[in-house]
């Protein structure tokens, strides 16, 4: 078989609803490494939110962070690592509309930091930033603001996260890429314009000397679209958002809760 490689979305697609890996999930992809192929995480989460998930999987490959704000290796120097930022002008007017947005929390993220507003901190947990607790050396200050970031993140108590992000998106006149994130989380991401997974799954191709058709993508989201669009064969999760239904090739039998991408590889691959 030609080795392809697999793009691996993470909440609500390769982690069950705890925000974990099964056993089964990590020894399948262990097995699909062996017989060749290319295991690659594509998530919207910073790294530090993903670092334990590609270790337990024993990757070596590129990781894709920020919904493709960030192309590297993780703990190398590695020569083609890209990195798009957006300007920091857009997240200090995030701040101005943290009422507006309803925001429970928005966060500049940066490659191996990020700041955040502390004002509503009982209503998330800070596992969901990757540390944990919330220290006041984060706190978010427009004086801290110096450099550009990779994204925006922010948590919404708004009821309807996909209105919320279109809405955004018309305040800043269509000018950023907004996205949200899988899973039972209500957490919206902002990238530079014409970042997604895609271009960084592009870039990925480019560097293995592979073709689009030879991707095997599996998503979840409204930020795994343009992903699915770009793969040979793109599956939707079976809990999949109706958003990305309609670009998916292939829908998985089962649900990110029940191993579903696990079980999709062992057929394709192992069995």
């Amino acid at each position: 078989m030609t080795k392809k490689m697999i793009a691996l979305d993470l909440d609500g697609t390769l982690l069950n609803n705890n925000s974990q890996l099964s056993d089964l999930t990590i020894e399948t992809i262990r097995q699909v490494q062996e017989a060749g192929h290319t295991v690659i995480i594509a998530t919207g989460r910073p790294y530090r939110m993903a670092r334990q998930y590609y270790q337990d999987l024993g990757l070596s490959t590129p990781m894709i962070n920020f919904n493709g704000s960030l192309i590297h290796i993780p703990e190398q120097r590695w020569k083609w690592e890209k990195n798009i930022l957006i300007d920091k002008h857009y997240l200090i007017d995030f701040l101005k509309e943290e009422e507006r947005f309803e925001a429970d929390f928005i966060a500049g993220e940066y490659k191996n930091k990020f700041f955040i507003t502390q004002n509503y901190l009982d209503h998330f947990n800070p596992a969901l930033l990757g540390v944990e607790q919330i220290t006041p050396d984060t706190l978010m200050k427009p004086e801290r603001i110096t450099t550009d970031p990779h994204s925006i993140l922010m948590q919404t108590r708004a009821t309807d996260k996909y209105a919320l992000a279109d809405e955004i998106s018309h305040h800043f006149n269509n000018e950023l890429e907004i996205n949200t994130w899988g899973g039972p989380l209500n957490i919206l991401e902002t990238c530079a314009k014409g970042v997604t997974k895609a271009s960084a799954l592009s870039y990925l191709l480019d560097h293995y000397r592979m073709d689009a058709k030879d991707l095997i993508a599996f998503g979840d989201e409204q930020n795994d679209v343009q992903m699915l669009s770009l793969a040979g064969i793109g599956y939707a999760m079976k809990n999949a958002s109706d958003t990305l239904l309609p670009h998916a090739d292939r829908l998985t039998e089962l649900t990110n809760d029940q191993d579903g991408v696990a079980r999709e590889l062992r057929k394709l691959f192992l069995d």
